[in-house]
């Protein structure tokens, strides 16, 4: 159990992990990663804070208090909001009412330990509650050291981080009013793949709303809430050696989100007709400053704000043997951004790129829709599925108005220098999807085959014609901070297509075989090139022998090498590798578990394809190489429940 909930979430099928730091990996699916995949933590949808997304939405789901996590497998619904591939949401531990007047207590308890980066985790839940009403507390902290690979220690991936939070309900006839408020606190914890590393996320979350039936075969739910994230970067804190004087950098940003929902399902969940609306208020500043003078600071990302309200229908019923869902969604979108305000001492170039960011339009307007069909087998041992939809992705601030050239992406870590393009269209998907799912009593088996046309794909493409020729302003100030071939965003054509599965096998009664196979390929359509940051192919396989108190089994995670890559990109190949682990689960009581194992068996040195690349020199990973996974090790955690 890693601390990061994005490894966790990269077991799904057509899922991958892209590691920019140990609580920085953010969920690959199917190709497409970052703002592209929905996420939300206990079904709230939220801006993050870094501009580089050092704090994807799983970066505030410590995985020690992960209840569940629910990934959308394929095309989302339209009642999911706007998103171009899949949706994940992870589940917090929370307090549950009880069947009795009486007010009683329960909690979950879990401690984690690993070898490789002597880390270590807790966190629980306290509750009380009774049929009326529930209270719960929860809380964690995490801390570990850089992590060991065979060949040394990856300097800069030390971390710590807390969370604490309060959540109740109330039960009003067959509804429930709920509220929540949580406080996340990253402190000084490393990004090798980064210039900078993270040296607070100071975060709150607070949430409230209500469920229920209000009539018969009519529910309601409403939902409104709010996230802060206060953030700071530098190479300063954590980074080894530190930045010179004259290169050191201080970023602080600020992001704030404002979220409102409400859905009426008329029907049953199996047949209903569902209406909706929701809405998100997202506001966004960056600084760059210079730790040592006062007289250096630009804005990078001045009052950056995007509003989007949205409206949705959705309905579920049957045709003969067939479940059918059909679904349209309508968004309209407003986006803009403030004025740069500079240093004295800010060089004359940055403030030429400023003067001209200011006397452009610095807004922008979208409308976009959604439609999703969906088809399946019900109530049958083999049960077809096909799925057909338009899917479509407003540009992000970020992609939109970032006038200054940095290395700003949203995580692509890469080490290249990126522009906005307030020129940029919105992504439209035109996704084809054929399945089935196949159970008996020794085996469920369920593969997916997929297509994706996407037009206007946004991608970082050469800032002009001439690549490393420094005839304008944009390059000149891109050359100054180390890149002389900076990117601008722009909009390309690309498909992606595939096939992902996952399949459980009981050949014998004590004994299981589970995993899941991944396959996708992703290229641009309007010149020959592959996409950029693709996972390649990857299996997962686990066999497990069950007793009466305990499993123990092994594990084999494989890859194969990546050789579609992209050129524009500059993207480098990665070899394939296989890495054997072991595990074992003990029930020592009711409520009581002990569970542990080997990670990385036979300690075999390996580079994930989306791990991100080393910027550390005080380190035993060589600068510009990716981040290598982590030595042979052992973990072992203790939950307990009451």
């Amino acid at each position: 159990m890693p601390a990061d909930a994005a490894t966790i979430a990269a077991r799904a099928p057509g899922g991958a992990a892209a590691i920019n730091g140990p609580l920085s990996g953010q969920l690959s699916y199917r190709g497409l990663a970052g703002e592209r995949v929905a996420g939300r933590i206990n079904g709230q949808s939220f801006a993050t804070g870094g501009p580089n997304a050092m704090d994807p939405p799983l970066h505030y789901a410590p995985a020690v208090l992960v209840e569940s996590l629910t990934i959308v497998r394929g095309v989302a619904p339209v009642a999911d909001g706007p998103a171009l591939a899949g949706a994940v949401d992870a589940r917090l531990l929370h307090a549950r009412f009880t069947d009795s007047s009486e007010a009683g207590a329960h909690g979950a308890a879990a401690i984690h330990a690993r070898s490789a980066n002597s880390s270590f985790a807790v966190g629980g839940l306290a509750g009380l509650a009774t049929n009326r009403w529930r209270l719960g507390v929860i809380a964690s902290r995490e801390e570990g050291e850089d992590y060991r690979f065979p060949g040394g220690r990856a300097g800069d991936t030390a971390y710590r981080r807390a969370l604490m939070g309060v959540e109740g309900g109330f039960r009003a006839g067959p509804g429930e009013a709920f509220i929540e408020y949580r406080r996340s606190e990253t402190d000084p914890s490393g990004n090798p793949p980064y210039a900078l590393d993270i040296v607070y996320f100071d975060t709150d979350f607070l949430q409230a709303g209500f469920g229920g039936e209000i009539a018969p075969a009519a529910r309601l739910d409403l939902r409104m809430g709010h996230v802060a994230v206060r953030h700071l970067m530098d190479d300063i804190t954590v980074r080894r050696p530190v930045a010179t004087p004259a290169s050191a950098r201080a970023t602080y940003a600020d992001a704030d989100s404002f979220t409102a929902e409400a859905r009426l399902r008329l029907g049953t969940p199996a047949r209903h007709l569902l209406v909706g609306a929701d809405a998100q208020w997202a506001d966004r500043f960056v600084r760059i400053t210079h730790p040592a003078n006062a007289a250096f600071f630009i804005d990078s990302q001045p009052d950056m704000n995007g509003r989007r309200a949205g409206a949705f229908v959705q309905a579920r019923t049957a045709l003969g043997g067939w479940a059918v869902e059909a679904g349209l969604r309508l968004d309209r979108t407003r986006q803009s951004a403030g004025l740069p305000q500079l240093g004295a001492a800010v060089p004359a170039m940055p403030r030429m790129l400023a003067a001209a960011y200011a006397a452009s339009a610095r807004a922008a307007e979208d409308t976009i829709w959604d439609a999703v069909l969906k088809l399946w087998a019900e109530d049958a041992a083999f049960a077809p599925r096909l799925t057909l939809a338009r899917k479509t992705r407003v540009p992000s601030v970020l992609e939109r108005f970032a006038w200054l050239p940095t290395e700003a992406s949203y995580g692509l870590a890469d080490g290249n220098i990126y522009l906005g393009n307030q020129a940029l269209r919105p992504e439209t998907a035109w996704i084809a999807e054929a399945g089935f799912d196949w159970t008996t009593r020794a085996l469920t088996l369920r593969p997916t085959a997929f297509y994706r046309r996407v037009e206007d794909y946004i991608q970082g493409t050469p800032y002009d014609g001439t690549p490393g020729v420094l005839d304008s302003a944009s390059e000149r100030v891109a050359a100054m901070s180390g890149d002389a071939t900076p990117l601008m965003f722009r909009n390309v054509s690309a498909e992606l297509y595939g096939l992902d599965l996952d399949f459980t096998a009981r050949p014998l009664g004590v004994l299981v075989v589970e995993g899941t196979a991944s396959f996708v390929r992703g290229k641009r359509r309007d010149i020959d090139d592959d996409l950029y940051r693709v996972a390649p192919a990857n299996l997962r396989v686990a066999a497990a022998r069950e007793g009466p108190r305990w499993v123990v089994g092994a594990e084999l995670l494989a890859a194969a090498a990546q050789n579609n890559v992209s050129a524009t990109n500059g993207e480098s190949v990665s070899e394939g590798y296989a890495v054997l682990g072991l595990f074992g689960q003990l029930w020592l009581t009711r409520g009581l578990e002990l569970a542990g194992g080997i990670e990385n068996l036979t300690n075999r040195l390996y580079r994930p394809h989306l791990a991100g690349r080393n910027r550390v020199p005080g380190s035993d990973v060589a600068v510009g190489e990716r981040l290598p996974g982590a030595a042979r090790g052992g973990w072992v955690r203790l939950t307990a429940a009451i």
